[in-house]
Parts: structure tokens; sequence; C-alpha cells
């Protein structure tokens, strides 16, 4: 047992920090065996995020694996949340979207909000958006109006009183090819505008953002390209 909350030595707030939980974890799971053993392993991540005095913990919902229907799923995965934050306290489940590759859900913004839907206390759900995992999943992030266009339609279905972090990357798949592969900014199917829109709308300001592109060596340039946005101007 960790006695005290570890972030609190550090300069970053723990309100900031977005862990992610282990991509074995299947919370929609069809066979009520595993669906069990992945409740156990998502309840032993949010209390270890307890222990560190973390607030947040990302994590991609589920899959039906063809063998029960989305929206069996999708309220298999809303049960485990409860079942979770029932037993816990503080930290908030943070339902990452995917690409949609294979049989996973969360690659339509009318499942994120079907999730929610679902969860009892909706003070402790929340979303995390993956620039790569929308665009892949068939959402328009190509251009300053496309992204606007993309994130209007977030807020009529999920609503950003619901964001809770954001994954940054561009895209090495095509768009709406529902396959998940990242890419430096700039340099995939995305483009600039997208990060640059996402650093200057207010809509976004606060929320933790998490870079994960695929070059380490330039991630620092990388960073320090998203921040000089917040004051550069949109590209006409």
């Amino acid at each position: 047992m960790i006695s005290r909350p570890l972030v609190r030595s550090t300069t970053t707030g723990p309100g900031q920090i977005l862990p992610h939980d282990s991509y074995l974890i299947n919370l929609g799971h069809p066979v009520e065996e595993a669906l069990e053993k992945s409740r156990e392993a998502f309840l032993d991540e949010v209390q270890r995020c307890e222990q560190l005095g973390l607030t947040l913990l990302n994590f991609h919902p589920g899959s039906h694996l063809m063998q029960i229907d989305e929206d069996a799923c999708l309220a298999r995965i809303a049960e485990s949340i409860n079942i979770t934050l029932d037993k816990t306290k503080g930290v908030t489940a943070v339902i990452e979207n995917t690409a949609g590759q294979g049989s996973n859900l969360g690659f339509r913004f009318e499942h994120l909000a079907a999730i929610i839907d679902g969860v009892e206390d909706k003070s402790r759900v929340g979303v995390c958006i993956d620039t790569c995992h929308a665009f892949a999943a068939g959402y328009d992030l190509r251009t300053t109006e496309a992204t606007k266009n993309t994130f209007d339609e977030f807020e009529r279905i999920v609503g950003f009183k619901y964001l809770r972090g954001m994954h940054l990357n561009d895209a090495k798949s095509a768009f709406g090819s529902r396959v998940d592969r990242h890419h430096s900014l700039g340099e995939g199917n995305i483009g600039h505008d997208a990060f640059r829109f996402i650093m200057q709308d207010a809509r976004f300001d606060g929320i933790p953002m998490v870079l994960e592109t695929i070059n380490p060596d330039i991630w620092a340039e990388e960073i320090a390209w998203l921040k000089a946005q917040q004051t550069a101007e949109q590209a006409a």
C-alpha cells in the first residue's frame, strides 16, 4: 500500500496526469468469466490511481468480439464502470475513442454518449479524444473547417463538459479506414490545421493533452510547436 499521494511532490498536478490502463482489459467482453476478470483488472487499475493520488484513468471501452450486438456490449461497458465507481472514489473513468479496428467499440461519438448515459455517477465519467482514432473512424480533421465541424458534432452528441483528455497524433492510416496507425504531427494524413485549431479553441483549455506520435527524437520539437500555435494565426 502506498501511504500518500506521490504526485504531490511533483510540479504537475494530479488533474493533468492521464494514465492508461492495460490494453488487455475488455469491459464489454461477451463471455462472463472473461468479463469478470476484466472488471477485476480495471478495479485494480482504478485503485492504483487512488493510491497515487491521481484523478483520471484513460481506457479503451471494449469489444463485442462478434458474439453480442453493439447495444449489449455498450451496456456491459457502462455496467463495468458502475461496478468500479461504486467501489472507489476520487477517480474519473475516461473513455478513449477508438479507430474501430475489428470489433472494438467507441469509434462513434454515439458509442461514447451511450456509455455515459448508462453510467450512474456522471461526475466521474469522461472521454479522451484521440485525433488519429477519430480520423480513422471517419471524423474529418484535414482542414480547419472540417475540424470545427467534427468537434461541433462532438459537442452535440457527447458534450465538451465530458472532455477530460486529448491524445494528439497525426495518422498514417487513411481517412475512414478504421485502422489505428499514428504518425508525427504534420507528416500524416491529418496535417497541421487540426492541431492548430485545438490549441486555439477555448473549449480545450485546461484539458490534459498527451502526445502519442512515433518519433521520440522530435517530441520536444512537436511540443514546442503545439505551444506556439496558441498565438499563431489560423491558415486561410
